[in-house]
C-alpha cells in the first residue's frame, strides 16, 4: 500500500510576509506576499490522468499515483502533515491596463518539494475560491483542466520554457460557466489540475509592493527569487537587482522565441501571467497556428485590437518587462541602468528571431542578407491559408537540387485552399523558393545532417486547437482515451511515429469556427 511522502521545504511560506486575515473573504490584501486558505472539498472525485514523469519530480512512484492518497491530496480533499495551503497576492496589467490587486483567484499552492536537490512548488488550480477570486468561484471546468494539462507537458516535450502539470482529476461536482460570455451559463464538469514549477512567483508579484510602496517586502521577495533561482548572482545592493533584470529579460527573450517557433500564440500576456523566472505559465486561451497568420490570437476577449497575436508576442513581452521595471525602480532608484537592460532585449529580439526562423529554414551559417530570405517567407506563408507545422516540417525534404515541381508537391499538402495557388501567387512561391534553393548551396552540413537538425527543431506534431476539442468532447462523455493518445503522442513531438500518421494533418473544415477549435475566451 502506497504512503506518499515528499520532503517538504517551504521557503515562501517562510520567507515572505503571510496575511494575518485568516478569513476566506475578497478583500484588499497590505503588505502580505500571500493568504492561507483551504481548498474545497470534491464530492467524487475521480483521477483521469497523472504523469509519471512529474511524479517522479517530486519522487513519487507509480504506486504512489495509482493510490487514494495521491487522489485525496491532489484534488484537495486532505492536506499534507505540517503543511498549510495558501494563495499568492500579486497585481498586474491586462490588456494594457492596470488591474491593481489580482492574485491567485483559481490557484491554492500546497506546498515545496525538494527532490533530487531541486526545487519544485506544487499548485491545485480550479480547487475553490481565494480571497483573490473577486466575483468568481475559483473552480474550473474540464475543458479547461485538459488543455492545461495536456499542453504544460506538450510544451515541456517541445523544449519550451513551461510549467509542468502533475495529474487531471475530476472533482465530481457541477460548475456554473457562460462559455462565451454570450449570457447563456450551463453546468459542465468540474476538474482540478495540480501544476509543477519551480516557483509561481509572476511580474505582478513584485507590482503589487510597488504600488503599495512597500519597499521592505519588495526587496524580500526579490531576495527570495534571486537566492533560490538566480544562485549564480554574486552582486550586491542595486547591481544584484539589475543582474536579475537582465537575466530575466533574456529567459523572457528566450521563451518567447521558442513560441515562435513552435507557432505557440498564449493568448493573455498580461503582466500576472509573466513568469519570474522565464517560463510559460497560466494555459488559458492559447492556441497553435495552424494557417501562418501574424495577426492571429486565439482570445475572443482580445478579438477587436488583437494585443496578444501571434506576431506581436516579442514587443507586448518588452512591454511587460517595462512595467516590472517601473516596479523594481523603487529598490533600485535609477532609470539609466533599467532602460539599458530594455534596449538590450530590443536589440536582442529580432537577431534572434531571424536565427530562429533561418534555422527552420534548415540554414545555420547565416549571412547578412539572410534576413532577406526570412521576411519574404513570412510574406508569401500568409498569401493563402498554409499550415505553419506541416510547411516547415516538409521543408526538411527540399535540398539545393531540387526542382519547382518537385518543391511544389512536398509543400502541397500544408495548403488549406490548394486552388488559390495560382497566377501571383504561385510566382511569387516560385521566386521565393529559386532564392531559397540558391541560398541553400552554400550550407555545409548534409542533406541528412541537414534534415535531421530540421527536424529537431520543427515538430511535426503540436497539440492543434482541434485535437484538444476532440480530447475534451470525449473526455465530456467519460472517455478519456483521446486524453491517454494525445499525452502520448506530444511525449515525441518530434519523432516521425507514423502509427500516429493522422495527427499530421491540417486542421479540418469542421473546426475552421467550431467553439473550442479556432478561438477561445477565458472562461474556465
Amino acid at each position: 500500500m502506497s504512503s506518499v511522502k515528499f520532503n517538504i521545504d517551504n521557503t515562501f511560506q517562510v520567507e515572505l510576509p503571510s496575511d494575518p486575515e485568516r478569513q476566506n473573504s475578497r478583500r484588499q490584501v497590505k503588505n502580505a506576499a500571500f493568504s492561507y486558505v483551504k481548498p474545497k472539498k470534491a464530492t467524487a472525485p475521480l483521477l483521469i490522468h497523472a504523469s509519471e514523469e512529474v511524479g517522479q519530480l517530486l519522487g513519487l512512484s507509480k504506486e504512489d499515483l495509482d493510490s487514494d492518497e495521491f487522489l485525496q491530496l491532489f484534488v484537495g480533499n486532505t492536506i499534507y502533515q505540517g503543511t498549510e495551503p495558501y494563495a499568492m497576492c500579486y497585481a498586474g496589467h491586462q490588456f494594457g491596463n492596470w488591474a491593481g490587486q489580482l492574485g491567485d483567484g483559481r490557484a491554492i499552492n500546497l506546498f515545496e518539494v525538494v527532490n533530487d536537490q531541486k526545487r519544485w512548488a506544487v499548485q491545485l488550480k480550479g480547487a475553490g475560491e481565494t480571497p483573490y477570486s473577486r466575483n468568481a468561484d475559483g473552480l474550473a471546468v474540464l475543458r479547461s483542466s485538459v488543455r492545461e494539462h495536456l499542453c504544460s507537458e506538450a510544451m515541456h516535450a517541445l523544449g519550451v520554457p513551461t510549467t509542468r502539470s502533475l495529474s487531471l482529476i475530476l472533482s465530481g461536482d457541477m460548475v456554473n460557466r457562460d462559455m462565451l460570455y454570450d449570457g447563456h451559463p450551463a453546468l459542465e464538469k468540474g476538474a482540478i489540475v495540480c501544476r509543477v514549477s519551480p516557483s509561481f512567483v509572476r511580474f505582478g508579484n513584485f507590482e503589487i509592493f510597488a504600488a503599495q510602496q512597500d519597499k521592505e517586502n519588495l526587496v524580500k521577495l526579490l531576495d527570495h527569487v534571486i537566492h533560490h533561482f538566480y544562485k549564480d548572482i554574486t552582486s550586491e545592493g542595486a547591481q544584484k537587482y539589475l543582474d536579475f533584470f537582465s537575466q530575466l529579460c533574456d529567459r523572457t527573450l528566450d521563451m518567447v522565441i521558442h513560441w515562435q517557433r513552435v507557432g505557440f500564440v498564449h493568448g493573455v500576456m498580461n503582466t500576472d501571467n509573466m513568469s519570474a523566472l522565464g517560463l510559460t505559465i497560466d494555459y488559458g486561451p492559447y492556441g497553435w497556428l495552424e494557417p501562418y497568420d501574424e495577426d492571429w490570437t486565439p482570445n475572443t476577449t482580445d478579438r477587436q485590437h488583437r494585443r496578444y497575436r501571434y506576431g506581436q508576442q516579442g514587443k507586448i513581452a518588452l512591454w511587460n518587462l517595462y512595467q516590472l521595471a517601473n516596479a523594481l525602480f523603487t529598490v533600485i532608484g535609477e532609470t539609466e541602468p533599467l532602460q539599458e537592460i530594455l534596449e538590450n532585449y530590443e536589440d536582442k529580439y529580432e537577431p534572434a528571431f531571424n536565427k530562429m526562423m533561418l534555422s527552420k529554414l534548415g540554414i545555420f551559417t547565416i549571412n547578412e542578407d539572410d534576413v532577406k530570405l526570412v521576411d519574404d517567407v513570412r510574406e508569401v506563408l500568409q498569401l493563402s491559408e498554409t499550415d505553419m507545422t506541416i510547411f516547415f516540417r516538409n521543408l526538411s525534404f527540399v535540398n539545393s537540387k531540387t526542382t519547382f515541381g518537385k518543391f511544389n508537391e512536398i509543400i502541397e499538402p500544408a495548403f488549406y485552399k490548394l486552388e488559390e495557388i495560382k497566377g501571383e501567387i504561385l510566382i511569387k512561391w516560385q521566386l521565393w523558393f529559386e532564392s531559397y534553393a540558391f541560398r541553400l548551396q552554400k550550407e555545409t552540413l548534409s542533406y541528412v545532417e541537414r534534415m535531421e537538425k530540421m527536424n529537431s527543431i520543427n515538430p511535426k506534431y503540436v497539440l492543434r486547437n482541434y485535437m484538444a476539442q476532440l480530447a475534451i468532447d470525449a473526455a465530456d462523455q467519460a472517455d478519456y482515451s483521446i486524453i491517454f493518445e494525445l499525452y502520448e503522442l506530444l511525449k515525441k513531438p518530434y519523432a516521425e511515429q507514423p502509427d500516429h500518421q493522422k495527427w499530421f494533418a491540417k486542421r479540418p473544415e469542421w473546426a475552421r469556427h467550431k467553439v473550442g477549435c479556432s478561438m477561445l475566451s477565458c472562461s474556465s
